[in-house]
């Protein structure tokens, strides 16, 4: 059903009728037919086997930063497994780092988890919480070997929060959400730096000097050529690339030497190393018997800053905002078990969808598992089946700096619209509160950044609360329409206090200062005792620092606070 002829329907008239148009500009590609009854537990392949799994995650790439969605970025791998794939372009992450992998892992909302505001810093005592069973632990269950390479970033104040207690068998990576790519440094203000990479449990000491993008991959290869292919095997392939700080190995800058912005140059070059990674991780698979029962799964965990280099238009937003560019996710699936390939699907698809959907594929049983926000979305991806998922809540961050002209009387006494909060229900999305810079930022930016490039004078912007959008017809958000549809916007603030119902108080503790380094050794590692008791009451907010700091992205970014009251400054 064409996009204009439903305008003038109700969001209940639209669920009622079970509407589904996932399309950016185009009627849906999506079959008609409804989705299937079927068991959850035995959604294996039709070779009868449990299918490899491979899940590889980046870190901040954007959404224009792959050759298929037009980018001055060569990414031949990612373009040629995604065209013999399924693209997934209506694909939904978080805006930053801990939530989409907590999503990931536990299937659930942020609102559920208690993650719902900003990231877990590594001086928080902070984690996953402990009563959420995680998609490798229901892959043990059903016979899996469970293996994490990369980036964790979900807590690590106590042993338990380790990766290797909540479902892995064995782990190789950095607990922090950024380090250096070649020293494996992290650190987390001035004077308050250690080193993070581990094996296990236990510091991985004396890897220094080798890039992290290859040290991973070849961790992997390793995994793939000493495991027998005849036991399904779960590898999450979590890369800290692409995100800063800005390094790569010279011989992949080389071939952008050509481009103008030199944060830009570093970044694709990081792009094309992680491109090549996966080529080589594509080859262990076919090379050691994996690849004809292997389903390849390539995912962003957030949008692009570009700041650092990222870009994602021609979407507006950044990392760290809830506008399309900061959730608007890339990513493909790749297995010879597809059943529809070469193809590119329209159907709505959340980050929470990968638990269920993994598990089913596997074989086995989330009927035991209450409360998860996922859907199955293997028939629909496989198949071409109807997407499951009418609607997604983007998040509800009671924490976030409220907007000063929201109120309760601004959302019809529904909802309070100073608190950030968004969500998306068949065509539209609504977003409250301040949802962060809200900017359309052209590729290939130059060092001096132009002002004609940018409208940083929003006094519309500024007052407002509330924003609705058709993201079907309007996909880069340029017409607001809760001023013309207020009926809509009744409707999705009953949504989002619906949901908030539903939440759970939000984590966010205080600091601890026995995290720091020098006093673990010089060590970013767990530091409480495991019968400790947690204190979650204690909100920590983060301080301004006295000191200006005389990084280039920092100068820009305060240059752009003082122009634009709208630009986040402590969400990224």
């Amino acid at each position: 059903m064409a996009v204009h002829a439903l305008t003038g329907f109700s969001l209940v008239s639209l669920l009622s009728f079970g509407y589904l148009s996932w399309d950016w500009m185009k009627p849906s590609i999506v079959e008609n037919e409804p989705a299937p009854d079927y068991d959850k537990s035995s959604t294996l392949t039709t070779t009868g086997k449990q299918p490899h799994i491979i899940f590889i995650l980046t870190d901040d790439q954007g959404f224009h930063d792959v050759g298929y969605h037009g980018s001055d970025i060569q990414t031949p791998t990612l373009d040629k497994l995604a065209s013999e794939g399924v693209k997934l372009e209506n694909y939904y992450i978080q805006p930053i780092c801990t939530p989409s992998r907590s999503q990931l892992i536990t299937g659930r909302y942020q609102i559920h988890t208690g993650l719902q505001h900003s990231i877990i810093r590594p001086r928080q005592p902070n984690c996953l919480p402990f009563d959420q069973v995680t998609l490798p632990q229901k892959l043990q269950e059903a016979g899996y070997a469970t293996h994490m390479v990369g980036k964790w970033h979900l807590g690590f104040y106590k042993k338990e929060c380790l990766p290797t207690r909540r479902g892995f068998d064995t782990y190789f990576g950095s607990l922090t959400g950024s380090v250096d790519y070649y020293t494996y440094d992290s650190c987390d203000g001035p004077g308050m730096c250690g080193y993070d990479l581990h094996e296990g449990e236990n510091v991985a000491w004396g890897q220094g000097g080798k890039y992290s993008t290859h040290l991973y991959t070849q961790r992997v290869r390793k995994i793939l050529a000493t495991h027998d292919p005849q036991q399904p095997i779960f590898i999450y392939l979590s890369f800290q690339a692409v995100h800063t700080p800005l390094q790569s190995p010279k011989e992949y800058i080389y071939k952008y030497r050509g481009m103008g912005n030199v944060a830009r140059r570093k970044y694709a070059a990081m792009v094309s190393c992680v491109d090549e990674a996966v080529r080589n991780v594509t080859y262990a698979l076919r090379k050691y018997g994996y690849y004809q029962n292997s389903v390849i799964i390539f995912s962003t965990d957030n949008g692009g800053q570009p700041f650092s280099g990222g870009s994602n238009w021609p979407l507006r937003g950044r990392k760290g905002t809830y506008w399309e560019g900061g959730i608007r996710g890339l990513g493909f699936v790749h297995s010879p078990l597809l059943k529809r390939r070469r193809r590119v699907s329209k159907a709505l698809i959340h980050i929470t969808d990968w638990y269920p959907t993994l598990v089913g594929l596997a074989g086995g049983n989330i009927s035991a598992t209450e409360g998860l926000d996922g859907y199955d979305q293997w028939p629909t991806i496989s198949e071409s089946k109807e997407s499951p998922r009418l609607e997604i809540l983007h998040n509800i961050d009671p924490l976030y700096n409220h907007a000063k002209s929201g109120s309760w009387q601004e959302g019809y006494r529904i909802w309070n619209t100073a608190v950030q909060a968004s969500i998306r229900v068949g065509d539209w999305k609504l977003l409250t509160g301040d949802p962060g810079y809200s900017d359309w930022i052209p590729p290939q930016t130059l060092t001096n950044f132009p002002g004609n490039w940018w409208n940083l004078e929003r006094p519309m912007d500024i007052q407002k609360s509330v924003w609705l959008f058709n993201i079907t017809g309007d996909p880069y958000e340029r017409y607001d329409l809760s001023e013309q549809r207020r009926d809509v916007v009744k409707e999705l603030l009953a949504r989002l206090a619906y949901y908030n119902r539903t939440a759970i108080p939000v984590r966010y503790p205080a600091e601890d200062p026995r995290a720091n380094p020098e006093i673990n050794g010089g060590v970013w590692g767990p530091w409480a005792g495991e019968e400790e008791e947690d204190h979650w009451d204690e909100v920590y907010l983060r301080k301004s620092k006295s000191k200006k700091k005389k990084c280039k992205i920092c100068k820009l970014r305060s240059f752009f606070r003082k122009l634009n009251t709208r630009i986040m400054s402590n969400r990224i």
